[in-house]
């Protein structure tokens, strides 16, 4: 089987599921509602499991971060080390992110299924859609929808094909927030008005994790503060997007707040929770990192090997232009011993000296005489 169909197969059985659902209710609204809800059923237990790996992963920083310092110069051994405080503990590092990225294949998937529903022909397939109505007589009519994905005997695709609008409970889904203020400022205020909706639903949501962090905050002030509005200007944004998925977005932050609100139960209901235990355990990493004079994170490890690295590299370049002796005070107080003495005459020295004498005498090492 060739991949086209492959592609196609993942786009077409979500879309069938989403044709059933209007078949059931009659109604694109209702549908897309259920669609966002079927999607938040399959995706919220892979989000407990990151979340509960990600909590995993940070009670387990202090000891982390003692690795980092004590194997700093050796990265085999610090590998070794960390897979091994992995296994005793029965932690799966990629636990916390493989779940998040499996979801992103089901928003890409519905985004294309909804935005697709209303596809219009542009470009070279306006002219062939063009085309084809001129061949049978019917070049003065509007083109309308052609749905993508949709089976073309489904209940959806009959109600859609050929038409310029997809009407539910009094509003064009086919159309965004923006286009609709530009051709009637007084409708165009409902759309936006549900884009506003969105927005503070997202930002209810990102204040009840930030109240979590707040009793042993693990991001600094300002690091709250982006995480919690940055949502807000991904809502904005979506002002260019069509109402029928401002409506599935709509529905799947509700959720999404409900299910935060589970998780701060199962998480974080009491000090020996797991996600108290992690905090405590964040703010005990930071305050080793602190005492070693710096952070504990990769970049901040990265920024201490290459001081490290360039520090060794002065020294090398110091020692070579000194022809091998060790700069700093000791070649300092050395060179003042010679400037005291009278009439640049060389001083008697004892027996004891002499092997530091004969080294200055060796290739590379002998120093200029003053004039």
């Amino acid at each position: 089987m060739s991949p086209t169909p492959i592609l196609a197969g993942v786009f077409e059985v979500p879309a069938a599921v989403l044709n059933w659902l209007y078949e059931v209710t009659g109604s694109f609204t209702v549908a897309i509602s259920l669609a966002a809800f079927i999607v938040m059923a399959i995706v919220t237990p892979l989000t407990l499991k990151s979340t509960k790996g990600m909590l995993e992963m940070q009670r387990l920083a202090p000891e982390m971060r003692r690795l980092q310092q004590e194997y700093r110069n050796d990265r085999q051994k610090l590998n070794e080390e960390m897979m091994r405080l992995y296994q005793e503990h029965k932690v799966n590092p990629m636990a916390s992110c493989l779940p998040l990225l499996a979801q992103t294949p089901v928003f890409i998937v519905m985004f294309r299924i909804l935005h697709d529903a209303t596809y219009v022909p542009t470009g070279t397939n306006e002219r062939i859609a063009q085309a084809v109505l001129a061949s049978v007589g019917r070049a003065d009519e509007t083109i309308g929808f052609l749905p993508r994905y949709l089976s073309r005997g489904s209940e959806m695709y009959q109600a859609l094909v050929r038409q310029t609008e997809m009407p539910s409970w009094g509003l064009d889904l086919s159309k965004s927030p923006a286009v609709m203020l530009g051709e009637s400022f007084g409708k165009g205020l409902i759309y936006a008005g549900l884009v506003v909706i969105l927005g503070l639903l997202y930002l209810f949501q990102q204040r009840m994790v930030a109240a979590r962090a707040s009793i042993s905050p693990t991001m600094s002030e300002s690091q709250q503060k982006l995480m919690q509005y940055l949502p807000v200007v991904f809502a904005v944004f979506q002002i260019f997007f069509l109402l029928g998925l401002v409506v599935y977005y709509i529905v799947q932050s509700v959720i999404r707040i409900v299910v935060q609100a589970y998780i701060t139960k199962r998480f974080y209901a009491g000090d020996e929770s797991l996600g108290r235990q992690a905090q405590a355990a964040s703010v005990k990493a930071r305050e080793i990192s602190k005492a070693e004079g710096g952070g504990g994170g990769l970049l901040a490890q990265a920024k201490r090997d290459l001081t490290a690295a360039r520090g060794e590299a002065s020294e090398k370049a110091e020692r070579s232009k000194n022809g091998g002796e060790p700069s700093g005070k000791s070649a300092g107080s050395a060179k003042g011993s010679n400037s005291r003495t009278g009439g640049g005459r060389p001083q008697a020295r004892p027996a004891s000296q002499s092997g530091a004498r004969r080294d200055l005498q060796r290739p590379g090492g002998q120093r200029k005489k003053k004039k």
